[in-house]
């Protein structure tokens, strides 16, 4: 087991004392360290981004354990070195990529972590340029990372994360930022690594067409709980994506139509725009 939480509240302090806000109440959640693509949904302030900042010791639990790979983190854990152990294996992109760049080159900030972690330099530096490659960021090594666009950071942030390769990445809306073109890019990306290495991804996203194209397993969260926890084509087949304030995938909302007014019979076992139009194209779900 890679990830596992065990009766885990959280609690944020408020303005006066014995106020509190309770982010995460009674968690129970187990996610495997291998071949998982979680979408982590939910509206603003449901618990997404305090749920995955205890996945590596960001934050603790108030009561309640965390168990990561062969530790668990406990609400005592804050001088604990083996968090940086955790660290080192579970990567996480920011939503404000701004949070993670400091250095004065981008080469440099994507280095720092392999270079943290014990890494040579000629090692983090290949590393490095290879990763950059692969994000078709290459070109801008040299340059200061706080003179490139909001894409662009986004991208340095995600390539300091991989090149040191964690064996389970927390993304929290990696897509913010990205054009159309960029966001496909880093899916696509993010996609072939689980693909290739049978990693874990663990994703917040707000955008339900990338979550129902890319991920396999979709936990749902309301007021601080899990209220949904498994297949996302059961998930938009139930009303339970309405109790969670969640939009129907634009391309379920077609499928909808289609078979409605046009007499088809399309499953919903078709993930994006794209499958749809060459399921059309072939004629195979349609009844006409």
């Amino acid at each position: 087991m890679g990830i596992s939480f065990k009766e885990v509240t959280h609690k944020y302090p408020g303005v006066k004392r014995k106020q509190f806000t309770i982010a995460l109440d009674n968690i129970n959640l187990d996610i495997s360290d291998k071949n998982e693509f979680v979408a982590i949904v939910g509206k603003t302030g449901s618990g997404k981004s305090t749920l995955i900042e205890h996945m590596n010791g960001l934050i603790l639990p108030t009561s309640g354990t965390v168990g990561v790979f062969d530790y668990v983190i406990t609400p005592k854990e804050r001088k604990n070195p083996k968090l940086n152990k955790i660290r080192k294996r579970i990567g996480f992109v920011f939503q404000f990529p701004e949070y993670q760049l400091f250095e004065e080159t981008v080469i440099k900030d994507i280095m720092f972590a392999p270079r943290n972690f014990g890494m040579s330099i000629d090692e983090a530096k290949v590393r490095s340029i290879d990763v950059a490659k692969k994000l078709h960021i290459e070109d801008l090594l040299n340059k200061s990372p706080f003179n490139l666009s909001g894409g662009q950071m986004r991208k340095v942030a995600i390539a300091g994360i991989l090149s040191y390769d964690p064996d389970i990445l927390l993304l929290d809306e990696p897509t913010r930022g990205l054009d159309p073109k960029g966001q496909l890019e880093i899916m696509e990306l993010f996609k072939r690594i689980q693909e290739e290495t049978n990693k874990t991804i663990i994703m917040i996203s707000h955008d339900m067409d990338l979550v129902y194209k890319y991920a396999t397993r979709v936990v749902a969260m309301k007021d601080a709980k899990i209220i949904y926890d498994g297949n996302k084509i059961d998930l938009f087949k139930s009303d339970k994506y309405k109790e969670c304030n969640l939009v129907k995938p634009n391309v379920l909302s077609l499928i909808d139509y289609l078979n409605e007014k046009g007499n088809y019979n399309i499953g919903y076992d078709t993930y994006s725009l794209e499958d749809l139009i060459t399921k059309l194209e072939g004629g195979g779900d349609s009844n006409e």
